[in-house]
């Protein structure tokens, strides 16, 4: 990791938004990190009603703040965490980039793939580097796991099992609002298996998505899909399968988790990003816990925008990972609505 000039001014990053719970730990993260100065900006909370945000939440975290993202430009950030609603990553990324400012936006990089190219196509256009927030890729497991393909120790891979399932969203509700968030579990879980299959295969086009949803689970609660399988058939015959749903119960210890399997001609790997944890019971919750051990993965992600830009080069993963991640999400709602697969051209 790049060492920052103690003589050096301070990197100025803003984070806009605190839709995305995310925004919180990225916040933390960035306020511990040496030489980073951080200042706030959530315009959008006035319309999430009953949702933590605003000046409130950032006194809670240490966090300067301010009320507008002009506000927020004309300090002269050096970078800014766009943490906004999904369908609202594009306008937000686009004036962002247009006042030359660096960008690392949350995940799914936009609701379409023509917002997603449009945003890339803003951020080259204007010199700036555009960062997608996809945190799993810095999980030493899978670390562990792409170094053991990229060695061959599983032969030549045939297929691969991903499961990316978690509670229904609660206390943002915009995630459950197909206008907001594009979608609904599909959405939000489909994109970070995705991210990993380009990072393990090298950026190996997609050639067919075949897709199923439903909303059984959450049905009264959710206004969209709570459940997905998705199969994605890549250049070269490799067949992934995504599982991605709002599957966990309300009293599930944590969010979450994300598996992979990757099935070779020379043997089978498995991988929980999850792993570093001690499981238990808390009486007095009357209910299972995790205790979390280990890499914050957050904090890589947060480690790896800081380093980019202070070493001025293109951080990763970036819009262009976005724009793929986002062709995938695209097609498999078309799949799911059409009934049959969709054949991919890029």
């Amino acid at each position: 990791m790049t060492t920052a000039d103690p003589t050096a001014r301070p990197l100025r990053i803003g984070v806009l938004s605190f839709a995305h719970p995310h925004a919180g730990a990225y916040i933390g993260n960035l306020l511990r990190t040496p030489g980073v100065e951080v200042l706030t900006a959530d315009p959008t909370h006035g319309e999430r009603p009953g949702e933590s945000g605003g000046a409130a939440f950032a006194s809670a975290l240490g966090a300067d703040h301010v009320e507008t993202l002009e506000d927020l430009l004309a300090w002269g950030p050096d970078g800014v965490v766009v943490c906004s609603e999904n369908a609202r990553h594009r306008a937000d990324v686009e004036r962002v980039a247009a006042a030359g400012v660096h960008v690392l936006c949350e995940k799914p990089l936009a609701t379409s793939v023509s917002d997603a190219e449009a945003m890339v196509t803003a951020c080259e256009a204007a010199g700036v580097h555009l960062m997608v927030a996809f945190p799993v890729r810095f999980s030493p497991a899978f670390a562990a796991l792409r170094d053991a393909v990229d060695a061959g120790s599983l032969g030549t891979v045939c297929a691969i099992t991903g499961t990316n399932n978690g509670k229904l969203p609660s206390g943002r509700a915009w995630f459950a609002d197909p206008a907001l968030a594009g979608g609904g579990a599909m959405t939000d879980h489909t994109v970070h298996v995705a991210d990993l299959m380009d990072a393990l295969l090298d950026g190996t086009p997609v050639r067919s998505v075949y897709a199923q949803s439903n909303r059984i689970l959450h049905a009264g609660r959710a206004g969209a899909e709570t459940g997905g399988l998705v199969s994605l058939e890549y250049e070269g015959g490799i067949v992934v399968t995504v599982d991605c749903s709002w599957s966990k119960p309300d009293d599930y210890p944590t969010w979450g988790g994300l598996t992979l399997q990757v099935v070779g001609s020379d043997g089978v790997a498995d991988m929980d990003a999850f792993v570093q944890r001690v499981d238990g019971y808390s009486q007095p919750r009357t209910s299972p816990v995790w205790l979390p051990y280990g890499t914050d993965l957050d904090g890589n992600l947060v480690a790896e925008f800081v380093d980019a830009l202070r070493s001025g080069r293109a951080p990763q993963p970036d819009g262009r990972v976005g724009v793929r991640t986002t062709r995938v999400v695209e097609a498999a709602y078309a799949s799911a609505r059409a009934g049959r697969p969709v054949e991919l051209t890029v």
